[in-house]
C-alpha cells in the first residue's frame, strides 16, 4: 500500500487541473491573435507599399481605368471591374450547377453512383489552378472563338443583352474568364451543399414525403430552409475563391486595361494585372501593383463581410 501522502489530494489534481486548463486557454488565444496579427501585417504592409499612389492621388487611383506606366498614370478601376464581372460570372454559372449536383447526390442518385461522382468532384477541387488555365488557353479560348459568332448573331440583336455579346471572335474574354473561374469554383461550392444536405434529420423528409410531398416540395420546403446560413456560406466561401484567383484568369483574360459593355472583349483583373507586371516593376508603378492588392483585399473582406451580415441576419429571423 503506498503512504498517505503520496497519492495527490483532489484539491492538487483540482490545481494541475486548472493550471493545464489556463496553459491550453492560452494556447488556443495566441493561435487566434496569431491568426489576425497576420490578416492585420498583410493589409498593413500592401497599404504601406501602395502609399505613394493612394495616398499621392488615391481618388484619382480608384476613378480612373487608364493604366500608362511610361507617363505613371495608373487607375485601379478597369482591374476592379474586371475582377468584380468575372467573378459575378463564375457566381451565376457555378452555383445553379452545385445546387443541381448536391441535391442528386442527396436525394434522387443510387447509392453506387454517389461515391463515384463525389469523388469526381473532390478531384476536381484538388487540380492546381495553372492547369485550368493552360485547359482554358488551349482547350477552351479556341472553343469560344469558334461560338462566338453565333452568340453575336444570335444573343447580340436582343433589345436589352445585345450589348452584352457584341465584338471579334477573339475566344478571351470575361465571358471566358468567368466559365473557367465557375468550374474552378464549383466543386467547392457543391462540396458544402452536398455536406450540408446531408446534416438534414431523415425523420423531417420522411415525415415531408409522408404527408404527400414531392421531391422538389421537400427540397423546397424542408431542406433549404434548414441549411440555408450554410449554403450561403458556401456560395461566398466560393466568391471569395473567385476574386483571388489568380493563374487561370490570366491565361484566358486578354490582359486589356479597359472598361467595356460586352463580356467578348478582353479584359483584366487585379490578380492577373499583378502577376503580368510586378517583376518588372519599379518605382510608382511597383507602388501601383501593391495598391491594387490591397484594394484585393478590401474587395474580398467587403464581400465577406456581406456574408457574415446575411447569415447573421438569417439567423435572427430563424430565431424569431
Amino acid at each position: 500500500m503506498p503512504a498517505a501522502d503520496t497519492i495527490p489530494s483532489s484539491d492538487q489534481r483540482s490545481r494541475t487541473d486548472a493550471r493545464h486548463d489556463a496553459w491550453f486557454r492560452g494556447l488556443l488565444k495566441f493561435c487566434a491573435l496569431l491568426v489576425l496579427a497576420a490578416l492585420l501585417g498583410a493589409a498593413l504592409s500592401t497599404l504601406w507599399g501602395g502609399r505613394e499612389v493612394l495616398f499621392k492621388d488615391g481618388f484619382h487611383f480608384l476613378a480612373s481605368d487608364a493604366w500608362n506606366p511610361v507617363s505613371d498614370d495608373y487607375g485601379a478601376l478597369a482591374p476592379i471591374f474586371g475582377t468584380l464581372v468575372t467573378s459575378l460570372i463564375a457566381l451565376v454559372l457555378a452555383v445553379p450547377v452545385s445546387f443541381g449536383i448536391a441535391l442528386f447526390l442527396t436525394e434522387i442518385a443510387p447509392t453506387w453512383l454517389r461515391g463515384p461522382v463525389a469523388t469526381a468532384i473532390e478531384l476536381l477541387a484538388s487540380i492546381p489552378s495553372i492547369i485550368y488555365g493552360m485547359w482554358g488557353l488551349f482547350v477552351f479560348v479556341p472553343f469560344m472563338a469558334s461560338i462566338e459568332p453565333m452568340l453575336s448573331d444570335t444573343l447580340g440583336k436582343l433589345p436589352l443583352v445585345g450589348k452584352l455579346f457584341e465584338g471579334p471572335p477573339l475566344g478571351l474574354g470575361l465571358l471566358t474568364a468567368g466559365i473557367v473561374l465557375a468550374v474552378m469554383i464549383l466543386p467547392f461550392i457543391c462540396s458544402v451543399m452536398r455536406e450540408v444536405f446531408q446534416t438534414v434529420p431523415v425523420r423531417l423528409k420522411e415525415s415531408s414525403y409522408a404527408l404527400g410531398s414531392t421531391t422538389w416540395e421537400v427540397v423546397w420546403d424542408i431542406v433549404l430552409p434548414y441549411t440555408r446560413s450554410a449554403v450561403i456560406g458556401g456560395i461566398f466561401l466560393g466568391l471569395g475563391r473567385a476574386l483571388g484567383e489568380t493563374m487561370a484568369v490570366t491565361f484566358v483574360l486578354g490582359n486589356a486595361y479597359s472598361i467595356t459593355s460586352s463580356l467578348l472583349m478582353p479584359g483584366t483583373s487585379i490578380s492577373s494585372s499583378i502577376a503580368n507586371e510586378f517583376n518588372e516593376a519599379v518605382g510608382t508603378h511597383r507602388s501601383a501593383l501593391i495598391a491594387l492588392g490591397f484594394l484585393l483585399f478590401v474587395v474580398t473582406f467587403v464581400v465577406l463581410l456581406i456574408a457574415r451580415l446575411m447569415l447573421r441576419r438569417l439567423a435572427r429571423k430563424e430565431g424569431h
